[in-house]
């Protein structure tokens, strides 16, 4: 698999994994600076369970997808069905960064800035995955 681009995609996915991390940590300001919606705020300062929960599903997922890539590019040994995977990966993530515009409606709470910058983080992020698909030999 090409290494450069399957290590940057899996450095972007920890990062994200990170950034949710932080939610978690700080509380309802990052909820609200990340653009989760006035409703994730609020639970999570009310000290409900949900907004960690389900943040904290998404870190996972995300250090999953990382992981995945680390193991594509060659940095650790290979993971079980690394290349579909990786093309699951590549696909969900594109399509997020694509069909923001149909998601949007089933979470009305979120900021429109949310919608732009985590569509257009996930469509690159997808881009640099999908090239590491496509070079690798």
């Amino acid at each position: 698999m090409h290494a450069p681009a399957l290590a940057l995609g899996a450095l972007f996915s920890a990062t994200a994994a990170i950034a949710h991390l932080a939610c978690i940590a700080i509380g309802a300001p990052a909820y609200r600076v990340m653009g989760a919606g006035e409703r994730m705020a609020r639970a999570a300062q009310a000290g409900r369970l949900q907004p960690a929960l389900v943040t904290l599903a998404v870190a996972a997922m995300l250090s999953a997808w990382a992981g995945y890539a680390v193991s594509g590019a060659g940095v650790v040994g290979p993971w079980p069905f690394t290349r579909p995977a990786l093309v699951l990966i590549t696909v969900l993530y594109l399509a997020r960064g694509l069909a923001f515009a149909l998601l949007k409606p089933l979470f009305p709470g979120n900021s429109a800035t949310f919608w732009w910058i985590s569509s257009g983080l996930c469509l690159l992020i997808g881009l640099v995955h999908l090239y590491g698909l496509l070079a690798a030999p």
